[in-house]
């Protein structure tokens, strides 16, 4: 695909040009990656899911009621559409790798205060001080969290050459999977020995271990590229003004791949509710419920690195497609399996909630990465980091929509037609990929853009 007039060839400061990778091997490249991106992401993403599950607990120990707890969750879904533009204003101001390790700071503080503060609460007479508490720990980590995932998205979109982007963002999106693995498993264990309370502590060692890591081998590229700037050191085609207007032809471009992709964000966000509600009518306990998860989320992570050859090697669409397809085809098998069998035993049940689970792990573990790999393939070299904050919000609103969707839904009809519509919009995502891909993003073993 030719490079669009506007976008200069791409080259990260202090880096090798993307699309040459300097004589180092992909294996070395991503190595290199590993102690900056890759281990930081394992860390903060255990600590996070292994805390998020028991926000709901301790909010119902803390006074709140079963729809004020089940509320909170909208932090997530406000941060994802409103936190990624000043996200992106703050590392443009003081850099992608000093804005991370600042909100790493903050969180690991904002956990500190809720093991102290929320665990008096739990342990004696809650009340409005330990409930504001938990409240501003929630945005704490909202709003953390959009930075961290901008500024890594960012540095991996400088790091990376064009011809191995698409493995080493699926193997980014497969570190956030064995974070939300591990996670749980670590939370279950402090629990165990301790109190729930005990949670944020974990939250704060982890954070910190991450934290460390991207302050210690980060190499603030974005930082030194903006200051030569400043000083007229780079050459006149590679400086990036203080302040542009950003381009609307880059602009139109993300929002066309982001009418396709968005059906697969939505998707991913209505599982966890859509699954266990369908298994729950199906007259399935918890534990097997959970079991299913469980083993869906290891075809997940064994689909992570085939995921990123396929992209690098036979373009996006060959991955963006068949991912949205099977998540739709999976969506829409478990509502018809749920209306069809009903009653039927508990074997068949098991079947019911199974086998779509699978369809929809394959095909969205095919899709690890790929939202963040669009991003990158659609914003220029320079600015980068401020247009992805835009993709980040568009694809945010989806975020928010997709729970709102299955709520209205369900107010008029059965779970299953949730589930349906999740579907249905995956398919019609795919067939929009399918004509809007090829035209836009790299084709397979494309060396530049």
């Amino acid at each position: 695909m030719t490079t669009p007039p506007s976008e200069p060839p791409e080259r990260g400061p202090g880096s090798t040009p993307s699309g040459a990778s300097g004589g180092r091997s992909t294996a070395q490249v991503l190595r290199g990656l590993a102690p900056s991106v890759y281990i930081p992401t394992v860390l903060e993403s255990a600590g996070e899911t292994a805390l998020l599950p028991v926000v709901p607990l301790i909010a119902l120990q803390l006074g709140f009621d079963v729809s004020q707890a089940a509320a909170l969750t909208v932090i997530f879904g406000l941060a994802s559409v409103l936190g990624p533009i000043p996200a992106g204003r703050l590392m443009g101001r003081v850099g992608g790798r000093r804005a991370i390790v600042l909100a790493g700071i903050l969180l690991v503080l904002a956990n500190l205060m809720a093991l102290v503060v929320i665990g008096a609460g739990m342990s004696g007479e809650p009340g409005p001080v330990h409930r504001a508490a938990l409240i501003v720990l929630l945005v704490v980590m909202a709003g953390a969290g959009q930075v961290w995932a901008l500024g890594r998205q960012s540095y991996l979109g400088t790091a990376l050459p064009v011809s191995m982007r698409a493995r080493g963002m699926t193997l980014y999106g497969g570190m956030l999977r064995i974070g939300q693995v591990v996670g749980p498993l670590l939370g279950a264990l402090v629990m165990a020995v301790g109190h729930e309370s005990w949670v944020f502590g974990l939250f704060a060692v982890m954070t910190a271990l991450a934290t460390a890591s991207v302050a210690v081998f980060m190499i603030p590229g974005e930082d030194r590229a903006a200051a030569l700037s400043r000083t007229g050191d780079l050459p006149r085609r590679d400086r990036t003004p203080a302040r542009t207007r950003l381009d609307r032809a880059v602009l139109r471009r993300m929002v066309m791949v982001g009418i396709g992709i968005a059906p697969v964000m939505m998707g991913r966000v209505n599982r966890p509710v859509i699954v266990p509600l369908i298994g729950a009518a199906l007259h399935l306990d918890a534990t097997t419920i959970s079991v299913i998860f469980g083993a869906t989320a290891v075809i997940e992570i064994a689909l992570v690195v085939p995921a990123g050859v396929l992209m690098d090697r036979f373009g996006r669409v060959a991955v963006a497609v068949p991912c949205s397809v099977l998540m739709g085809l999976g969506f829409v098998l478990l509502s018809v399996l749920a209306v069809t069998i009903g009653d039927a035993g508990r074997g068949s049940a098991m079947l019911a909630l199974l086998l779509p689970s699978i369809l929809i792990a394959v095909g969205n573990g095919l899709g690890s990465g790929i939202v963040m790999t669009l991003g990158i393939d659609t914003s220029p070299v320079h600015g980068r980091t401020r247009y992805l904050a835009w993709w980040n919000t568009l694809l945010g609103a989806g975020r928010l929509v997709a729970p709102l969707m299955v709520t209205a839904i369900t107010l008029v009809a059965p779970v299953a037609a949730a589930g349906a519509a999740s579907g249905v919009l995956c398919l019609a995502g795919a067939g929009w990929l399918a004509r809007v891909l090829p035209t836009i993003t790299p084709a397979g073993g494309t060396r530049r853009r």
